[in-house]
């Protein structure tokens, strides 16, 4: 009883999540203070079966850890049309920085209407990934919609590491590029 009355005191953080790999450190380190929820709203992967790997590992993750999982629409259409022009940019670039701006606006709409304290990602924990860009478009998000998002930098205290032993343990798909056409190569 005891367990339950601490979780349900806990504040809620919707965490967005791009590949179960990537989730493991970011939700056993919240999941500490938060009640953590995880949004899988990955339109940038291609192609659509490789989007169906990540999210069946996600939701095996969420299935054996008990956690709640929020699916978003997957509309690839929608985020190639946002980043066109930037087919060229190197990986990043500011392709990435419009991926980063189109999936945190979705996860930041979606902690305010499902009533949220707080929200924010798991990408941080990639050392492909700049953390201090993610973190601003975070809080520009934050003070838009006006939802805390928590800063974070997953890869410190060898975040890295440790969720690719996760990942490892719990048998996650791993895949060899960030998840767009454009990173394949």
């Amino acid at each position: 009883m005891e367990n339950l009355t601490k979780k349900q005191n806990k504040k809620k953080v919707l965490l967005h999540a791009c590949c179960a790999t990537c989730s493991g450190y970011p939700y056993y380190y919240l999941s500490e203070n938060y009640n953590v929820t995880l949004f899988y709203y990955n339109p940038n992967i291609y192609p659509e079966e490789e989007y169906i790997k990540r999210l069946n590992d996600i939701k095996r993750f969420s299935e054996s850890e008990g956690f709640d999982l929020i699916i978003g629409k997957y509309d690839y259409k929608s985020w190639e049309s946002y980043v066109s022009g930037l087919e060229s940019e190197p990986e990043g670039g500011k392709r990435c920085e419009k991926c980063f701006i189109f999936r945190l606006k979705e996860t930041a709409e979606t902690a305010k209407l499902k009533g949220f304290d707080f929200f924010t990602t798991t990408m941080s924990v990639s050392p492909h990934k700049n953390f201090l860009l993610l973190n601003k478009t975070g809080k520009n998000f934050e003070n838009y919609f006006k939802i805390p998002y928590i800063e974070s930098n997953f890869k410190k205290k060898d975040g890295y590491k440790k969720t690719l032993e996760i990942s490892k343990k719990m048998n996650f798909y791993r895949q060899n590029y960030c998840g767009c056409k454009y990173s394949i190569k």
